[in-house]
């Protein structure tokens, strides 16, 4: 280990330490994650997957994407807020997905909150919630990095707030870090920036 926390990866540059415990983990920390994502499917999916992982380990959603892209018409939203009680029961019976009901009926009514919106308007709503980087100092080590902060406590208010429903201030900040509005790559990483 470095002095800032980071683990030498395969090809010996250093990396952050969760990012090198499965060759999933190696690729999804060095090709997406932190990396600026926009519009409004893409981040519905984001939204949701990082819903989904609540209570579980983020490889377990992970190695799963797939599945939910193909059960979740690949999260566009007209197309989940079209859904049928019919539709439910299959994702429920789905096995390739988590089949959790109060998450897949959020998903659902999430969607439905969704597909009422304008074009952007979720990108636009999630977005105004990143942080100045200017502000945010590049952590050091893992103990550095939050698990909420003062943004995603108001991106979580925000999102309830116009009805979403699974999007505490944990989900909130899992995005903000999934989606680029903050880079908690460690300082000597690889992949920050």
């Amino acid at each position: 280990m470095t002095a800032g926390g980071t683990v030498p990866g395969p090809d010996g540059r250093p990396r952050c330490p969760w990012g090198l415990s499965t060759d999933d983990y190696l690729r999804y920390h060095d090709e997406e994650w932190g990396r600026p994502v926009h519009g409004d499917d893409a981040l519905f999916e984001r939204l949701c997957l990082e819903a989904f992982q609540s209570g579980l380990s983020w490889l377990t959603i992970l190695r799963r994407r797939e599945g939910f892209r193909r059960a979740f018409a690949g999260f566009a939203i007209a197309e989940v807020a079209a859904f049928t009680d019919t539709d439910r029961e299959r994702l429920l019976a789905d096995e390739g997905i988590i089949r959790n009901r109060a998450k897949v009926d959020a998903t659902l009514g999430n969607a439905r909150v969704l597909a009422g919106w304008a074009p952007g308007e979720l990108d636009r709503l999630i977005w105004s919630h990143a942080p100045d980087p200017a502000d945010r100092p590049a952590p050091a080590t893992l103990s550095d990095v939050p698990a909420v902060t003062d943004e995603s406590k108001a991106l979580a208010k925000a999102l309830k707030k116009e009805g979403l429903r699974f999007v505490g201030p944990t989900t909130a900040y899992a995005l903000m870090q999934a989606c680029g509005l903050v880079d908690d790559h460690l300082a000597e990483c690889v992949a920050r920036g």
